[in-house]
């Protein structure tokens, strides 16, 4: 693959959330997760875990727990400060339940040598802003967040459309209850999957001047 192949490639993807009515076959979607998992990672750990839903049921499941959250979330008093966030929370809090299949990606939880000995000087301030630094710049979350990226692009290429969604995470503890998630793993993002019955249009990316500062 050339540059402008993978041009292409990247300026196609869209977020596709309206598919055919068309199973997605299980080989298809385990084929892309190994692909996927040659993305950059921390140390090599590999500590994610990918949870293919093919189950109609299963996924039905997922989409009330989500839409019940948003409900309540819905139904608070202080959610009147943003009455737009709320209408579009309401409208796509379980627009996935069509979707034929749905990745759940988890991560482990890891705390690097060098958390743990920041970790235990709680009352010392230089360690204090190194953890905090480090929290910001999270290492796991890094590290599944880059396999994401190239699973969406290996599912764009085989036809496929998806949508990276971490709003059903206001559901974490049901879907994890649903998909019987360890309790030392958590889930972080939730991908419906499906053969795209949409074509959205481009959104316009802002100018590599306008978000880069070189230091020469």
């Amino acid at each position: 693959m050339n540059l402008s192949d993978l041009e292409a490639l990247m300026k196609s993807r869209r977020s596709i959330r309206v598919w055919q009515d068309k199973p997605v076959a299980g080989d298809t979607l385990l084929q892309a997760i190994e692909l996927a998992a040659y993305a950059p990672n921390a140390a090599n750990q590999q500590n994610w875990h990918f949870y293919v839903i093919l189950n109609r049921d299963t996924i039905v499941s997922i989409a009330d727990a989500v839409q019940d959250s948003a409900d309540y979330i819905a139904s608070l008093p202080e959610i009147g400060t943003w009455p737009d966030v709320a209408t579009r929370m309401l409208q796509r809090a379980s627009t996935f339940r069509s979707a034929p299949a749905a990745i759940a990606v988890a991560v482990k939880q890891y705390h690097s040598p060098i958390d743990q000995v920041v970790s235990a000087r709680p009352d010392d301030l230089k360690s204090r802003l190194i953890k905090q630094w480090r929290d910001t710049a999270n290492s796991k979350i890094q590290s599944v967040s880059s396999a994401i990226a190239y699973l969406l692009l290996i599912l764009h290429q085989m036809g496929l459309g998806a949508v990276w969604m971490t709003g059903p995470l206001q559901a974490k503890g049901d879907i994890e209850k649903i998909l019987k998630v360890p309790p030392e793993m958590d889930i972080i993002a939730f991908i419906p999957v499906g053969y795209p019955a949409e074509s959205p249009e481009l959104k316009e990316r802002k100018p590599a001047r306008e978000v880069t500062t070189v230091i020469r």
